[in-house]
């Protein structure tokens, strides 16, 4: 009898199950391709047509077949826009959860790679004027000329930076040195209330926000000041009036939480997205892999911007990944994608610009790979010339370098000058070097702050800690530092 009830039951859940299928069926499927040259125009154009102009499909893109990307919730059946492979058996389909898949009578593998590498998307050449048939969204000269200041002032506050580190005056320092472009650039793109969930070469994106050189100064030397109350390696910026989530140097773990955020925002009606930045050894994570797919279900408006610069701190890319890039890897999980000269600023901005237009406007993640290079050591704790040719980092500073190929461009324009580039260093010098006086001098956290934060009550166990912390200091002073209050 149990058993003559179970079938019943289950006879009537499939009857229910067909019923359904069969009305989300004639619910109109939406579907959308990624173009990567027919957007272009022979003029700058502005944001809104740029962004549309993603929408429409490619005749030139190497997968001709178009991207069937089911829309969540709309339907679980497929139009006509299939990837086949061949003519179908006698036309005969597969009903399948996710939309309706061809058969085929001939077993054909999908190739590893295609035939030709996506290509690249790039405004400016290397003497910094526009292609002729380039198209990119406008910049005004305001906006250019605070690009350039702040790429200018990352550069130099990284030398100094550097420098102060070699002197043993803070503990630890990198460089964002050859890819000033993508953190200026991108963070020119965005808006102030969008979340920036860095990885660590991001500090840029900081600058352009607001944070001042004595904030920098402060979080390096880890003094009073510091938001992170010295409890943080020097470079891990955090600000949350800036909106920028504090940097953790663990590999790819802050990408699916970037996804979270924007499903926050999306949740919350915020005309708002999210933006993550990670190295092209973050690919090789599971969170990059999960962080896209969760991305793509719940058709989150988040931004995820890979600097592929080539090294992955003394791994080249050839032991990184087979694939093409970074850029095809958001294909497989639906997310749509662009690989973009990451040395090119105006290149940078337009596919940002864009991205943040279809993120917030459509509700669908995007991948942009901006293809760049490290200049410098991958942080001072660390000596590239030990595994790559110094000639080869010697073409890439000299011939490739962001900054000097973006002040051509202001320049050509009218917009800038020697004289002004003479005292826009100088300045910002003596800034830096002033900001790095005044935070070496600060007081250093107190003691207790080590302990505090986390509990509202502070528990037995950091109780002890802490007065065994206080013993030991007391029991041998010579052993910490002088200017830490007890």
């Amino acid at each position: 009898m149990a058993l003559s009830l179970g079938m019943k039951n289950s006879n009537k859940m499939l009857g229910q199950m067909k019923s359904k299928v069969g009305l989300l069926s004639l619910i109109k499927q939406s579907s959308c391709t990624c173009s990567m040259n027919s957007h272009y125009s022979k003029t700058p154009l502005t944001a809104a047509p740029f962004a549309r102009a993603f929408k429409s499909p490619d005749s030139n893109f190497r997968f001709s077949p178009s991207l069937f990307l089911a829309r969540r919730f709309e339907s679980i059946k497929a139009g006509k826009q299939l990837d086949s492979f061949g003519s179908s058996v006698n036309n005969q389909f597969l009903d399948f959860p996710g939309g309706r898949v061809a058969f085929t009578p001939n077993m054909r593998f999908i190739s590893e790679s295609s035939e030709e590498r996506i290509p690249c998307y790039r405004v400016l050449d290397d003497d910094g004027q526009p292609f002729p048939d380039s198209s990119f969204v406008k910049v005004s000269e305001g906006v250019a000329i605070k690009m350039y200041n702040d790429m200018v002032t990352l550069q130099t506050m990284d030398t100094i930076f550097y420098e102060a580190q070699r002197q043993g005056r803070i503990s630890f320092y990198l460089t964002t040195s050859g890819e000033e472009a993508i953190n200026i650039a991108s963070a020119a793109a965005i808006k102030n209330d969008d979340f920036v969930v860095p990885q660590y070469r991001e500090p840029g994106v900081l600058l352009w926000r607001g944070f001042s050189m004595k904030e920098f100064a402060n979080q390096c030397f880890g003094n009073k000041a510091d938001y992170g109350k010295g409890r943080q390696m020097p470079i891990h910026y955090g600000s949350n009036k800036h909106n920028y989530f504090t940097v953790s140097s663990t590999i790819a773990t802050q990408l699916p939480h970037a996804v979270g955020a924007a499903y926050a925002l999306k949740m919350d009606r915020k005309d708002a997205c999210a933006v993550t930045y990670f190295g092209d050894g973050g690919t090789s994570e599971g969170d990059f892999h999960g962080a896209l797919n969760f991305s793509a279900v719940t058709e989150a408006p988040v931004i995820f911007i890979c600097r592929n610069n080539g090294w992955a701190i003394s791994t080249p890319i050839s032991d990184q990944f087979r694939s093409d890039g970074a850029v095809v890897k958001g294909r497989a999980y639906g997310v749509r994608s662009i690989r973009v000269d990451g040395n090119d600023a105006l290149a940078i901005y337009s596919a940002v610009h864009a991205a943040r237009e279809m993120a917030i406007g459509e509700g669908r993640p995007i991948l942009i790979e901006a293809l760049t290079y490290r200049v410098g050591h991958h942080t001072t704790s660390d000596d590239s010339t030990k595994y790559r040719p110094v000639d080869e980092i010697e073409w890439w500073r000299t011939t490739q370098d962001p900054v000097t190929r973006f002040r051509k461009w202001i320049e050509s324009n009218g917009w800038w000058n020697g004289d002004i580039e003479s005292e826009l260093r100088s300045s910002v010098r003596k800034q830096i070097l002033h900001a790095l006086q005044e935070a070496e001098k600060a007081e250093k956290p107190p003691i207790s702050d080590l302990f505090t934060d986390v509990y509202d009550v502070s528990p037995s166990n950091l109780r002890e800690q802490e007065h065994s912390l206080r013993e030991s200091i007391k029991k041998h002073p010579q052993d910490y530092p002088s200017n830490v209050p007890i």
